[in-house]
């Protein structure tokens, strides 16, 4: 059995704040063959999740919220913004969903707009380091010059709806 604590929880969230990427995961499952992938992601405000999507080796993806507010953006092929749907724990009311299922041919990133946000992210196993996700042609690579202009067009986006 496994236990997930409240300070399991807010070690994650503080890992993430001083990883230079503002995120950090835990994965729950105990090895890459497992059959259901599981894992804790904590993400902070700033953090850039290159929009992605699973199709090579097709995974539908749940993201439920366990703490925070975040952001799902989805994108067309083109990488023109298709939706986005806010999602957070019950602090946020009523009409923030909890979570989101995609399915693997969807383009998406995902958003902190709080701080020490949580998610679990739940997908079939088993996973194959070596081909995780497609990464969209259109978006800025991780840590390039481009990425603080393309975080600021998306929260803008995210602030329209």
């Amino acid at each position: 059995m496994q236990v997930f604590t409240s300070q399991m929880l807010d070690g994650l969230a503080s890992k993430a704040k001083v990883n230079p990427r503002l995120r950090q995961h835990k994965n729950i499952h105990s090895s890459y063959q497992d059959p259901c992938q599981r894992l804790f992601n904590a993400i902070e405000p700033g953090s850039y999740i290159r929009p992605h999507k699973h199709a090579t080796d097709p995974r539908d993806e749940m993201l439920v919220a366990v703490r925070g507010l975040m952001a799902l953006v989805t994108f067309n092929d083109d990488g023109e913004v298709t939706d986005v749907v806010r999602f957070g724990s019950e602090k946020y009311g009523a009409e923030c969903a909890v979570g989101v299922e995609l399915t693997s041919g969807t383009w998406h990133t995902v958003l902190a707009l709080v701080p020490a946000c949580l998610l679990l992210e739940v997908k079939a196993g088993p996973f194959d380091p070596n081909q995780p996700k497609d990464l969209a042609p259109w978006a800025p690579e991780e840590g390039s010059d481009e990425v603080g202009v393309y975080l600021q067009y998306l929260a803008k986006v995210v602030g329209k709806s």
